[in-house]
């Protein structure tokens, strides 16, 4: 597979929206090491808030849900990723359903932009959260495909902001040849994520779980639903790798971004357990957030129009993300944000 990106020139600028964020965070990272020169990140929390701050980088602070800081964003741009949106994990979409589908104003204003700007290529992330929910309630439903997004039934707000959003990339490709790609992302975590505050992800608030628990010498542990729910989980490493990879490619169509590595929630748990060296009793919690019932990614269109899918183990990735997470936790007085030198 080739490490190369579709932007031109390294002293091409190159947008990334929502880059205050986890992903869009790792993502500007890449772009330096990469040579990129020009890089524009734009985020709406402020500057001290942005998950990694790399100084070399116009760093901007603005609010992509209106059209004008759009305008300034995508201006003089040969090519954006559009990864800002309004999300969390399941105990944030699952109750912020509005507040989710708001979201659709930055995607609709950064299309807008972008073609007046004539951007090269526009990238959007999407979720594995458009797929139908009537495909997703047993374990016995096999892998899902792209196709499985229609008939349309996503889940609720933050699925259906999403779909929406897809539709709008495909449109602005067939009516003003804006040349768009849109990515399908299932789960993804790492490093400078969040692990609290009611935004995060599965791996993420299990790790801080478990940690807790160990500086506690507490020996139980909440897990939300039946611990039965099953899902695949993609380290940032590929996430970063797929993205730009398609954002290159000639895949005119959503494709999914994910591992297809299954697990059910008690097998997350079991993982980060083995990393930290200590055995929890479970406590469920059947009435909290849990999203679906069963979730995996089919990767048959990724391989086959790129010859490669997200391979980093989740055992791996995990390790990586506890320790990482453990040191946040065991001294306050770390400094959260990277900064690229």
């Amino acid at each position: 597979m080739n490490s190369t990106t579709e932007h031109g020139s390294k002293d091409d600028l190159v947008v990334v929206a929502g880059g205050g964020g986890f992903i869009g965070g790792w993502l500007v990272g890449r772009l330096l090491e990469l040579g990129h020169r020009r890089v524009r990140s734009v985020d709406l929390k402020s500057l001290d808030d942005w998950f990694q701050h790399f100084p070399d980088v116009d760093n901007i602070v603005a609010d992509l849900r209106d059209l004008a800081a759009c305008r300034a964003t995508c201006r003089g741009a040969a090519a954006v990723y559009n990864l800002a949106a309004d999300m969390g994990g399941m105990g944030f979409i699952e109750t912020h359903k509005a507040e989710c589908m708001i979201s659709v104003l930055i995607n609709t204003h950064m299309l807008l932009a972008a073609r007046e700007a004539g951007v090269h290529r526009y990238f959007y992330s999407s979720s594995a959260c458009v797929y139908a929910v009537d495909k997703q309630t047993s374990a016995a439903v096999a892998p899902l495909r792209e196709e499985d997004s229609y008939p349309a039934m996503p889940e609720d707000g933050y699925g259906w902001e999403k779909l929406f959003s897809e539709r709008m990339c495909r449109h602005f490709s067939e009516d003003f040849n804006l040349i768009t790609r849109v990515a399908r992302y299932h789960n993804v975590y790492g490093p400078y994520s969040t692990y609290d505050g009611g935004r995060e992800k599965a791996p993420a608030a299990i790790c801080r779980k478990v940690i807790q628990a160990k500086h506690d010498g507490d020996d139980e542990i909440e897990i939300w639903g039946d611990g039965e729910q099953t899902r695949s989980f993609m380290y940032i490493d590929d996430c970063l790798t797929g993205t730009m990879e398609i954002m290159a490619s000639d895949i005119a169509v959503p494709i999914n971004l994910g591992s297809s590595q299954l697990v059910t929630i008690n097998q997350l748990l079991d993982i980060v357990e083995r990393i930290a060296g200590i055995k929890l009793r479970r406590r469920y919690k059947l009435n909290a957030p849990k999203g679906v019932r069963w979730r995996n990614s089919d990767n048959t269109l990724i391989r086959k129009l790129l010859g490669w899918e997200p391979s980093i183990r989740l055992e791996d990735g995990l390790e990586k993300t506890y320790r990482w997470i453990y040191d946040q936790m065991s001294n306050p007085a770390i400094v959260r944000r990277r900064a690229y030198t």
